[in-house]
C-alpha cells in the first residue's frame, strides 16, 4: 500500500520531506527482510513456516524461516497426546542445494535456535552456500519444551558433611516426586527417549519433503545422530558428528578423566615456567580433594537479603566444579589450577575466593535451595543408561577415581528410576554403517574423551577423521578451518586434509 501511494501522480510532484521518506523507507526495508524470502523463487517456504529476520548474539543478521511440526509424544502408544518442535531453517544460498542439513545440539537438553545465535552462527549460515540449514529444538528443549523443570521439595544440605551416597540418594527421592508430578501433568514419559527423538527427526525429513537429510550433531548431538543411522540409514545422506558420545557412553569412564590430565599435563610441559608451577596436576588434585575429605571449610555466603549462611565446602563440591571446568582448554581450567593451588598452600585463605566462586550460582543447580530437575535432559540420560558390562567398569573405577562419580552426575545414579524407560543393550550396542562421516575430535576434549571417541565410531566404514591439535570439546567455533572442513565434505563426502593446528592453548595462566 505504501510502495503505491508513493507512485501516485499528486505525490511525485510534490516530494515528501526528508524525515517522512526516510522513516517510510524504513518500514518498507523492515517489511522486505520478512518478505523477501517468500518472494525468492529459490527459498521454498513449507507448512507452518514464516519468514523474519534471525539476528545473531553479535548483531549479524540474515533471512530465515521459523516453522513448526507436530510428532507424537510416545509413537509406542495409540493417541498419545501431539509435541509441537519447533525449527529455524536457513535457506540455501545455491541453485541446487543438497540435502537439508539438521543441526543437533548437545546435552541433551541443549536448544539448536539459541545455538545459532552464539558462537556457531558463521557455521550455519556458511553451510547455506550446500544446502538449507536446519537449527532444531529437540523434543523437551528450548522452544519445544511444553513442560516446566520440577522444584521438588528435597533440600540438598549445605552445613554438614555430605558424601557421594548420601548425595545421590536425595536425588533419586528428588527424582521420584518429579516423575510423580510430571505424570499428573499428563506428561508421558517414555516418550522421552533418543529412539523417539531421532523418530522426530525422520518426522522433520517428511516435513521438508526431503528424500534424505545430512545430521550435523555435537555431544549428545552425535549420539542422537548415532541412533538415527541405525534406525533409518537409508534416509541419510550424510553425518557430521563432533566431540563424539558413544550409544554406550552416556556415562563417561572415571578412569578417563586419569588420561585426559596426562594430556594436560604434556601440554603444561610445553612451557617450562608453567611446568614449574604444575609439575603433576593429576597429583595437586588428588592431595587438595583428600585434605578437603579430612578438613572441608567452613564458609559464609552473603544473600541476596543481606543476611548471610553457612556453607561447608567439602570433597564433593570441588569435584563438581572441577567436572564443570573440564571440557575445554580455556581460561577456566587455568582459574581451577589456581583454586587447587591455593587450596593446596593456603586453605583458609581461600574462603573468601571460593565464597565469590558460589556466589556467582555455578553450583546452585546442585546445591542451593530444592533439587530441580530438567525434565527432558534427565529421562534422556537414564533412557540411553549403560550397559552392564559398563556400569561393572565404572562402579570399579568409582571409588578411586579423581572424580569420583560426579563427572555424569546424575547418571548412572539414577539409572532405572522410570520402569520400561531404559532403551537396553540392543540400542546400546555402537553403530556399524557405510554412511559417509565426518568426525572431528579435540586432543584435549575433557568431556568426551579421544579413546572413547575413537571406539564410537570404529563400525563407520566411510567415515573421514578429522583430528583438532589442542581442541577441546566445543571445537566447532575453534577455527575457521572448521566450517571449510564441513563444507568440503558436505560437498564431496571427503576431506583433504586429517588434522587442524589449532595455537597452543593458554590456559589463562
Amino acid at each position: 500500500m505504501l510502495l503505491k501511494c508513493l507512485s501516485t501522480s499528486s505525490l511525485s510532484r510534490r516530494p515528501l520531506p526528508r524525515n517522512i521518506v526516510l522513516a517510510v523507507m524504513g518500514l518498507l526495508m523492515a517489511g522486505q527482510s520478512a518478505q523477501s524470502l517468500a518472494a525468492d523463487s529459490k527459498a521454498q517456504r513449507y507448512a507452518n513456516e514464516t519468514a523474519f529476520r534471525f539476528t545473531a548474539g553479535n548483531g549479524e543478521s540474515t533471512d530465515a524461516f521459523r516453522g513448526f511440526f507436530l510428532v507424537p509424544e510416545n509413537r509406542q502408544r495409540a493417541g498419545s497426546r501431539l509435541l509441537k518442535l519447533h525449527y529455524v531453517r536457513f535457506p540455501a544460498t545455491t541453485e541446487q542445494p543438497g540435502s537439508p542439513i539438521i543441526y543437533l545440539s548437545g546435552g541433551p537438553g541443549g536448544s539448536g535456535i539459541h545455538t545459532a545465535k552464539g558462537p556457531r552462527f558463521p557455521l550455519f549460515t556458511g553451510l547455506t552456500a550446500q544446502a538449507d540449514v536446519i537449527a532444531l529444538d529437540q523434543r523437551g528443549a528450548g522452544l519445544s519444551a511444553d513442560v516446566k523443570p520440577c522444584q521438588s521439595s528435597v533440600v540438598v544440605p549445605t552445613n554438614q558433611r555430605i558424601d557421594e551416597p548420601r548425595f545421590a540418594a536425595l536425588y533419586q527421592q528428588a527424582a521420584a516426586e518429579c516423575q510423580q508430578r510430571w505424570q499428573q501433568q499428563g506428561v508421558d514419559l517414555l516418550g522421552y527417549t533418543t529412539v523417539q527423538n531421532a523418530l522426530d527427526l525422520d518426522a522433520l525429513r517428511q516435513h521438508l519433503g526431503a528424500d534424505k537429510v545430512t545430521l550435523w550433531g555435537i555431544s549428545y548431538g552425535t549420539h542422537l545422530a548415532l541412533a538415527a543411522s541405525k534406525l533409518f540409514p537409508q534416509r541419510l545422506d550424510k553425518l557430521v558428528l563432533a566431540s563424539v558420545e558413544g550409544l554406550d557412553q552416556t556415562v563417561k569412564m572415571p578412569a578417563q578423566t586419569q588420561l585426559y590430565l596426562t594430556r594436560l599435563q604434556q601440554r603444561i610441559a610445553l612451557d617450562p615456567a608453567l611446568q614449574a608451577r604444575f609439575p603433576d596436576i593429576a597429583a595437586l588434585m588428588q592431595q587438595v580433594l583428600t585434605q578437603l575429605d579430612k578438613t572441608p571449610l567452613l564458609l559464609s555466603l552473603k544473600q541476596a537479603d543481606g543476611s548471610s549462611r553457612d556453607f561447608l565446602f567439602q570433597r564433593l563440591h570441588l569435584q563438581l566444579l572441577t567436572s564443570m571446568s573440564l571440557a575445554d582448554p580455556n581460561q577456566r581450567i587455568g582459574r581451577l589450577l589456581q583454586l587447587y593451588q591455593g587450596l593446596q598452600a593456603q586453605p583458609e585463605a581461600m574462603k573468601p575466593v571460593l565464597a565469590e566462586i558460589l556466589g556467582t550460582g555455578l553450583l546452585d543447580g546442585y546445591i542451593a535451595g530444592p533439587i530441580e530437575l530438567q525434565m527432558m535432559s534427565l529421562m534422556m540420560d537414564v533412557a540411553s543408561g549403560i550397559s552392564p558390562a559398563r556400569l561393572q567398569q565404572f562402579n570399579q573405577q568409582q571409588p578411586s577415581a579423581l572424580l569420583g562419580g560426579m563427572l555424569n552426575f546424575p547418571v548412572p545414579q539414577l539409572s532405572n528410576i522410570v520402569p520400561g524407560l531404559d532403551l537396553g543393550d540392543a540400542f546400546r550396542q555402537e553403530a556399524s554403517h557405510a554412511i559417509p562421516t565426518l568426525v572431528l575430535s579435540g586432543t584435549l576434549d575433557g568431556r568426551t574423551y579421544l579413546a572413547e571417541q575413537h571406539q564410537a565410531v570404529a563400525g563407520l566404514t566411510a567415515r573421514q577423521q578429522v583430528t583438532v591439535q589442542y581442541g577441546g570439546h566445543n571445537l566447532l567455533e575453534s577455527s575457521p578451518e572448521v566450517l571449510a572442513v564441513i563444507q568440503q565434505f558436505i560437498y564431496s563426502g571427503k576431506v583433504s586434509q586429517q588434522q587442524i593446528e589449532l595455537p597452543v592453548p593458554h590456559l589463562g595462566l
